[in-house]
């Protein structure tokens, strides 16, 4: 007779519970935009710019406003590292103080619009009903104005406006885009499940903005405050070139104004040559950084890039129009 089979009972460990999602940690999770190399490059420059921003009085060898008549538009040298103006000012100088003006303006005019552009888009996106079409509306309304020409009336009302003032008119023709993508976003976010959740659980409504949203939308804003601080610089660049701004207002523009208004093009090309490369430098600066986060946020882009990554580790050209096919060497016949 055989013995009954004894059954040996396991413990059977029980299953972890997954930690719950932090803001920290969606916030962690959501700077990984920068990793890649086009955010790093840009960042890389924008830092150099910001870096010259915060030490211009130390990097600057002269007063940008000092003038040395006896060396009047002369070429660069090891005295004047740009050459010099039509009344000696040192080019050099005026450039890193310009570039103090530019970045301040621009990150003021961002900050302004973003925060804006945040409130208005993340809210109409939210909310239903006339509410929500009535922040629609108000974003249409903004987004149809003619930016330049509202910028040029308000900036020429006051005789020396401050540099606040010209970063909130540039935020505020700059912001109605950036809400008008976050609100389309946002209408997609309020019916995922993980919002649904939270509102079952009695969320208060500025949590589940601020700790389940906005994390999601990090990269959608990041990529809206690049774009406005594209379009701030070269508002601010355009306003101080045609003249609107007062030239007491030192920025790459202003060299601009008086290299144009004397004369300057194109014999003596040290003046507003640097001018126009930093322009171009700080622009190619942001693109990068907006091309990192698209390739980020973009899951086709993110693949194809990886895809063009790994086949230049292998030696393959990725612009050929035959796909190339790697084969092993051929053993030496005997």
């Amino acid at each position: 007779m055989t013995t009954p089979s004894t059954y040996h009972l396991k413990a059977v460990a029980p299953k972890a519970t997954p930690s719950r999602a932090t803001f920290w940690s969606q916030l962690k999770a959501s700077l990984a935009m920068f990793s890649n190399r086009k955010s790093a490059t840009g960042l890389i420059i924008l830092g150099v710019f910001v870096l010259v921003a915060i030490f211009a009085p130390v990097i600057a060898p002269y007063d940008p406003n000092a003038q040395h008549l006896d060396e009047t538009l002369q070429p660069p040298s090891f005295t004047h590292l740009l050459g010099t103006t039509h009344i000696g000012q040192d080019v050099f100088s005026q450039l890193v103080y310009g570039t103090r003006g530019v970045l301040v303006v621009g990150f003021l005019a961002t900050i302004m619009a973003t925060v804006v552009a945040i409130v208005v888009g993340v809210t109409a996106g939210y909310l239903r009903g006339w509410k929500s079409e009535s922040l629609s509306a108000l974003s249409n309304v903004f987004l149809v104005l003619p930016a330049l020409p509202l910028m040029i009336i308000v900036a020429s009302q006051f005789q020396d406006p401050p540099l606040w003032l010209i970063a909130a008119v540039l935020g505020l023709t700059g912001w109605a885009w950036g809400a008008r993508v976050l609100r389309a976003q946002t209408m997609s976010l309020r019916n995922r499940d993980f919002i649904q959740a939270a509102r079952a659980n009695g969320e208060p409504l500025h949590r589940i903005i601020l700790v389940e949203m906005l994390p999601n939308l990090l990269a959608i804003i990041a990529s809206s405050f690049v774009g406005t601080m594209t379009a701030a610089v070269l508002g601010l660049t355009t306003l101080a070139f045609i003249g609107v701004i007062p030239v007491s207002n030192l920025n790459w523009g202003t060299i601009l104004f008086w290299a144009q208004q004397n004369n300057a093009f194109p014999d003596y090309w040290w003046w507003y040559v640097p001018a126009g490369l930093c322009i171009a430098l700080l622009g190619v600066a942001l693109a990068l950084i907006n091309f990192g986060i698209d390739e980020y946020v973009n899951p086709r882009l993110r693949s194809a890039g990886e895809r063009a990554r790994a086949m230049k580790r292998k030696g393959m050209n990725i612009n050929a129009a035959v796909t190339q096919v790697r084969t092993a060497p051929e053993s030496p016949t005997e």
